[in-house]
């Protein structure tokens, strides 16, 4: 890290502690009031990705700076936790640092600790960690489309294989049907690398831009 990075973080760990004291909004704020904010932060930094992905030559600029402000606004609302924990007696930022430092160096032993590596995958590794099912590190809050597509990568993982079934759209299908016709159509875009929750993000903003542009 150059001197210019840290400069930069030590900025913004003393504006925030003393927005934290001086400010009235910053100084009530906990881990529960700031959780949906964090969430909506994640949502618009997930924007601003898709907006450097579709961005041309001349706004590329645009993109990149609204990116940057987005990483700025959940950068600081994880540092914002961190103080709050620090207030409460819970951990402090170090213990955040080293606890992701030590998960990274556990999950890589075929870097870290090569002798002890035994060709296990990326999910086998993890279940070292004390869990019964891969499928526990998919959080329940997930929004569905994103929750199929990490639990498919998942289970692939650990050499989970689907069924392959026919998928055919058909004008009498129940919800159940066509619930189950949306997770194969998932499942056929893994099998051919694509992303469904990213191809399905770009559909919706090149929807938009159409839209916006028979408006106007």
């Amino acid at each position: 890290m150059n001197p210019q990075t840290i400069e930069a973080f030590e900025r913004l760990n003393n504006t925030l502690d003393i927005v934290r004291k001086e400010c009235p909004w910053d100084r009530v704020q906990t881990m529960e009031s700031l959780r949906y904010l964090t969430i909506e932060e994640t949502y618009e930094l997930s924007e601003a990705i898709l907006g450097i992905l579709a961005a041309k030559d001349k706004d590329e600029t645009m993109a990149n700076n609204e990116m940057k402000k987005e990483l700025g606004d959940l950068f600081m609302h994880l540092l914002f936790y961190c103080k709050i924990a620090e207030e409460e007696g819970r951990f402090d930022t170090a213990d955040v640092f080293n606890a992701i430092s030590n998960k990274l160096v556990n999950r890589h032993p075929f870097i870290f600790r090569k002798e002890e590596y035994h060709g296990e995958s990326w999910e086998q590794i993890k279940m070292h960690e004390g869990r019964k099912s891969v499928l526990e590190g998919v959080p329940a809050s997930l929004p569905p489309l994103v929750k199929a597509v990490r639990m498919q990568e998942k289970a692939a993982g650990i050499g989970y294989k689907m069924a392959e079934e026919k998928m055919e759209l058909k004008e009498d299908m129940t919800e159940e049907q066509f619930g189950q016709l949306l997770f194969n159509l998932i499942h056929w875009a893994h099998n051919h690398g694509i992303n469904a929750d990213s191809a399905l993000s770009k559909a919706n903003l090149h929807f938009q831009q159409k839209v916006q542009s028979f408006e106007f």
